[in-house]
């Protein structure tokens, strides 16, 4: 046998052995079961409610009305109502009266409301913060004060109405004694960063600029 022969033959025999020895090993190797992350949605939900009175044939807004007697009271209960698992929000009620009806009707605003600057926030907007609730969460708008007494949810009509008064408004040209409310809800945080809460959150003014920029 030749040298040049002899060196193919143990060359063949040790690629024949190779093969054999990787045919019979595998990488180290691993992996993880698959991680979807979804993102859900997020909502505030806001109510303006009515119960007391007789729903008017005038509006197509559900308005009420109610027969002023002169030294009566009236049960006028506008709620405001968040609903349970909205976001953390600034909740706005914008109260607003007719030129006459501080002539026939004595109320005020529950004092848990803060009133509006009257700049950045009109005087006749009043509003309150309200975490993110669990359940409904419903607030009273007005009242009266009997003495040093809040009657929530009832409004006064004044002594000083007269008869002459009461009959000026069947003119047809007579400005009517009402009061209209509407309710508002924006988020309360603006971010989850910041060292302070208060760089978190909007202030009354900014809130009040997203829903009437």
């Amino acid at each position: 046998m030749t040298k040049k022969k002899l060196i193919a033959i143990v060359t063949a025999a040790v690629l024949v052995v190779c093969c054999a020895v990787a045919g019979t090993l595998a990488w180290l190797t691993d992996k993880t079961p698959s991680v979807t992350n979804t993102f859900t949605t997020s909502d505030i939900n806001i109510t303006l409610t009515e119960t007391a009175g007789t729903t008017s044939s005038t509006t197509s807004t559900g308005g009420h009305e109610f027969k002023m007697v002169p030294g009566y009271t009236i049960t006028k209960d506008p709620i405001v109502t968040v609903k349970a698992g909205s976001e953390a929000c600034w909740l706005f009620v914008k109260v607003t009266e007719s030129t006459s009806l501080s002539q026939y009707i004595d109320y005020t605003v529950a004092s848990d409301w803060t009133k509006g600057d009257g700049t950045n926030i009109p005087s006749n907007v009043y509003y309150r913060q309200v975490a993110s609730p669990t359940t409904d969460q419903s607030f009273n708008v007005i009242g009266y004060m009997d003495g040093e007494s809040f009657v929530p949810n009832t409004v006064l009509v004044k002594e000083s109405v007269t008869k002459a008064m009461m009959d000026a408004l069947e003119d047809s040209n007579a400005v009517q004694p009402t009061l209209t409310f509407k309710a508002y809800a924006v988020q309360l945080y603006k971010s989850n960063v910041g060292s302070t809460e208060a760089e978190k959150i909007f202030t009354p003014a900014e809130a009040w600029a997203k829903v009437n920029p």
